[in-house]
């Protein structure tokens, strides 16, 4: 028998398999310390997209639903799959998102992101989605798509925002907590695919089913509350339309829960929770499930 060790097995050229949750966790908390190390201009651009790229999802979720002859099941389930284009540019493309970004609180748990960084990317991506919703709000405005299908597509949109602003704040937190628990845990499901076609089909069904099941999602109401008010603004509003709700305050009423609600959510349900499990208690080098 030879004494010569063997070499050692090289890796796969190609791999079907699914990154283990264990590896997922390594991965997230990697990105999670790219991200937050990002320069300020890189940031906010990036985030400028994601919030457009949402609002895209938006749209296209509120041509499904204007659909009069549709179900009320049938419109929220392929509504939500319409939706979930906007993740998939985010994710796909490479865009900052601010509630896929509630992720980084699990390199800031391992102190590989100081409270002053994650806080920071928090802060500018908020403000970068907020100004791409916005922007495209004013293309989409101006191209008089709401005036499609009769106008039920600016009457959905009315419709949408009123029911955002209509619930206690309570109601809307503990929507938005539901809300970015699934969004995060698509996040978290598209990082264990390989391919473009395994991570849109991991993501798809948990975001679609926060659309259906009527959860709040801050950076998508970015872009359904300003195009509704701006509609109020600008006369578009049906006559027989109760549009006394779309107000700044109305959309401060929603944003302020719902925001709180998603950072509960992803953070604190998805990335706290697979930390405690996968890094606190199996520790960093586990390979558990590998």
């Amino acid at each position: 028998m030879s004494d010569q060790a063997s070499p050692p097995q090289q890796p796969p050229i190609f791999n079907l398999n699914a990154y283990s949750p264990a590896q997922i966790k390594e991965a997230i908390e990697k990105v999670g310390v790219k991200k937050a190390n990002l320069p300020f201009l890189a940031s906010l651009m990036l985030a400028v997209i994601a919030g457009g790229s949402i609002g895209l999802g938006a749209l296209y979720y509120t041509v499904i639903v204007s659909d009069a002859e549709l179900s009320f099941a049938a419109a929220r389930v392929m509504g939500g799959l319409a939706f979930s284009l906007g993740l998939v540019i985010v994710l796909v493309g490479g865009a900052e998102l601010f509630t896929g970004n509630n992720l980084i609180v699990m390199a800031w748990a391992s102190g590989d992101v100081s409270t002053r960084e994650m806080l920071r990317n928090w802060v500018v991506v908020y403000f970068g989605n907020l100004i791409g919703s916005i922007g495209l709000v004013g293309l989409v405005f101006l191209s008089h798509h709401l005036d499609m299908n009769g106008g039920r597509i600016g009457l959905s949109v009315l419709s949408t925002a009123a029911a955002k602003i209509q619930p206690d704040a309570v109601t809307l937190f503990f929507k938005g907590v539901l809300c970015n628990l699934l969004v995060c845990l698509a996040v978290w499901l598209a990082y264990a695919g390989r391919s473009v076609i395994d991570k849109i089909g991991a993501l798809i069904f948990p975001v679609s089913a926060f659309i259906a099941a009527g959860f709040e999602h801050c950076v998508a109401n970015m872009y359904f509350l300003p195009l509704a008010w701006l509609m109020t603004r600008t006369g578009s509003v049906p006559p027989d339309f109760d549009a006394s709700a779309i107000t700044m305050a109305g959309i401060f009423h929603n944003l302020v829960p719902v925001t709180l609600g998603n950072i509960a959510g992803g953070a604190g349900l998805v990335g706290a929770m697979y930390w405690m499990i996968y890094r606190s208690a199996f520790g960093k080098q586990d390979t558990i499930m590998k």
